[in-house]
């Protein structure tokens, strides 16, 4: 009775995974910007309107937007800058750009579709417009290449095979094992989005008149605000500062006389 039973889960948790597989691969598409085949369940005008429903939530878990007009303003057309004069602006998203009122988080993120965030406590620590434009060039290249989106995707996929799992072992011990490898999975997708992100910053401070050199001294910035954290690189969705300049180095060279003005 219990070899039936076990039987039955089997089959049902095979059913899952060829769903779930299936539901994955078959979302495809090329990002007309990186080139890259992509998994993605979500259209475009899905993905402005996910970053459109959840601005404001973000606006008011970082404590409101900066109350300084000449600032935000100074933020959107630098943004904007970069956006038209580089290949961002064959995305169809909606870009818009904040500064978010908190002193004391070193931090700039992007929504799906093109709503982009900084910290006051980040820019008050950069030196040039060179600097803030690498900040918002990188962030710009995450909407680029639909990362969210993707890791969206993904993360469906990993909790269809969780599923599966729990089916099949009968029991959340499975469950729990596949989960963690499901996410040590996504932490490594999630370190491989932020060295795209930054050759995509790299590729756009290049065609929008930057110099691409001052993302490297943003990331001693970060390393400088990470000092005193014992989170390995491994078990962290960003890649360490040293690692992330290494990868700028080699962008900077793969585009410095094919993009350069």
């Amino acid at each position: 009775m219990n070899s039936r039973k076990g039987l039955i889960r089997f089959v049902i948790a095979a059913v899952l995974v060829i769903v779930s597989l299936v539901s994955y691969f078959s979302n495809s598409s090329v990002n007309e910007v990186t080139g890259e085949k992509q998994h993605i369940s979500i259209s475009p005008e899905q993905e402005i309107q996910l970053g459109l429903d959840g601005r404001d939530y973000m606006i008011r878990q970082s404590g409101g937007l900066l109350n300084d007009a000449q600032s935000q303003n100074y933020i959107k057309a630098l943004g904007h800058k970069i956006v038209s004069n580089s290949e961002a602006s064959k995305t169809p998203y909606k870009y818009d750009f904040h500064i978010l009122a908190d002193p004391n988080t070193v931090n700039a993120f992007a929504l799906p579709g093109g709503q982009i965030f900084i910290t006051v406590g980040l820019l008050k620590r950069l030196d040039s417009e060179d600097q803030v434009a690498g900040v918002l060039g990188h962030e710009i290249g995450h909407v680029v290449a639909r990362h969210s989106a993707e890791q969206m995707a993904k993360q469906n996929l990993t909790q269809g095979l969780v599923g599966a799992a729990t089916v099949a072992g009968g029991d959340y011990t499975s469950a729990q094992y596949a989960q963690m490898i499901g996410n040590m999975v996504n932490l490594k997708y999630g370190r491989s989005d932020e060295l795209e992100a930054d050759e995509l910053g790299v590729r756009f401070m290049y065609q929008a008149g930057y110099n691409p050199e001052s993302l490297i001294d943003v990331m001693k910035v970060l390393e400088q605000a990470s000092e005193g954290s014992s989170q390995p690189e491994f078990t962290s969705t960003h890649p360490s500062p040293q690692n992330r300049i290494k990868k700028i180095k080699a962008a900077i060279e793969k585009y410095r006389n094919k993009l350069k003005h």
